[in-house]
């Protein structure tokens, strides 16, 4: 039995608009048939694409930034967007088996906060029989080559139907080739990247995703699952610096909204030199788009140390004096969400009072999702 790849589907998925356009010319002649091997047949995710890509013309399929933006954004903040941080994929199968086979752009697998699974771990999640997206699997990864099976023994569908389910991508690490492999014979179909215009995140390195313990569990992947959007994550480790460079291809975007996130990477003097620059550039570009500014998170150790409460109460100060004035200036459309509960009160969100454990990462989401729902008009 050969395996009956649904090009008509994904042909028809990839034609919806001009998001889905960009992605590789197809034609009918195109030969879709996957690489077999082992009694696997394997496909090459980039034949459909990812979501969470902002922009096609990028140096590696999976980078984060255009090629563009290098010498133009610090080197810092270009070699972090060589992560695939917030970036998935989807298909259906009515396989029992599924299986990754993908390569990393750096050998450092793993940090000494952050474990390898949510560092480079790709993140399986299958869609249930009421219509929600649950856990099912994480790559384990011990090398920068990685052949794994993810998952065995899946239950069937009524009827023998495929199963939709999504592949969540690398935080901490690059990638450099990705394909989803099935038992030969078995039906699979490619699903498009959605079409509906993305969240956008600017962040700081808990927008990147540290301490997720794998990629589902960043505040991009929950706040994505809980409103069914898609996200961009333009989350920098220790680089959200409000940066006039970082803007400009910002404003090449069209989101929904732009959630800009960047307090715990940058102090009072610079937020308030910064905030209002940038909020203005976005504006200028997407004159209707809300923008959401968002306060840092309260240091869980911040009860017992001073400094921490005074760092909060400067950039705070700060942000909430730049949000004002933006007001007073008449832009419109401008949110704003507090810092105070975004880690909850009973300091055990965190890996090490800064970046959100899983906990953290899902009360975040707690805190993200009403306000993003009132301010599209979700809730």
């Amino acid at each position: 039995m050969t395996n009956p790849f649904n090009r008509r589907q994904f042909l028809a998925l990839s034609s919806l608009s001009a998001a889905a356009a960009a992605l590789p010319a197809w034609s009918f002649a195109q030969d879709l048939t996957p690489e077999v091997a082992d009694g696997v047949d394997w496909y090459n995710v980039q034949d459909w694409g990812v979501e969470g890509k902002g922009w096609n013309d990028t140096t590696r399929y999976f980078d984060r930034l255009p090629s563009r933006a290098e010498g133009k954004v610090r080197a810092a903040v270009w070699n972090l967007s060589r992560h695939s941080a917030g970036m998935l994929v989807r298909f259906e199968t009515d396989a029992p088996k599924i299986c990754a086979r993908y390569k990393l752009l750096s050998a450092n697998l793993a940090m000494p906060h952050m474990p390898a699974t949510g560092v480079s771990g790709v993140d399986l999640y299958a869609r249930n029989e009421q219509g929600q997206d649950r856990w099912l699997a994480v790559a384990k990864p011990a090398s920068q080559s990685v052949n794994t099976v993810l998952t065995n023994d899946i239950d069937p569908r009524p009827n023998g139907e495929r199963r939709l389910y999504t592949l969540y991508l690398p935080l901490y690490n690059g990638v450099e080739s990705l394909e989803i492999g099935v038992p030969t014979g078995s039906d699979f179909a490619a699903v498009a990247p959605r079409t509906e215009k993305p969240l956008v995140f600017y962040g700081t390195s808990i927008m990147h995703g540290a301490c997720a313990s794998r990629p589902g569990m960043s505040i991009t992947g929950i706040v994505g699952r809980r409103m069914n959007r898609p996200v961009i994550n333009l989350g920098f480790s220790g680089n959200g610096r409000l940066e006039a460079e970082v803007g400009e291809f910002l404003c090449e975007l069209d989101p929904a909204v732009f959630i800009i996130d960047c307090l715990p990477n940058v102090d009072g003097p610079v937020v308030a030199e910064k905030t209002g620059p940038l909020v203005l550039q976005l504006r200028k570009a997407h004159p209707e788009t809300p923008i959401l500014l968002v306060e840092d998170r309260t240091y869980t150790f911040a009860p017992f140390r001073q400094s921490s409460r005074e760092r909060h109460a400067g950039s705070r100060a700060a942000f909430k004096t730049a949000f004002e004035n933006l007001q007073t200036a008449g832009v419109k459309n401008l949110h704003y969400l507090p810092g105070d509960d975004l880690l909850g009160s009973d300091g055990e969100a965190a890996t090490d009072g800064s970046h959100p454990n899983d906990l953290g990462m899902m009360r975040y989401a707690d805190a993200y999702v009403p306000a993003l729902q009132r301010i599209l008009g979700d809730g």
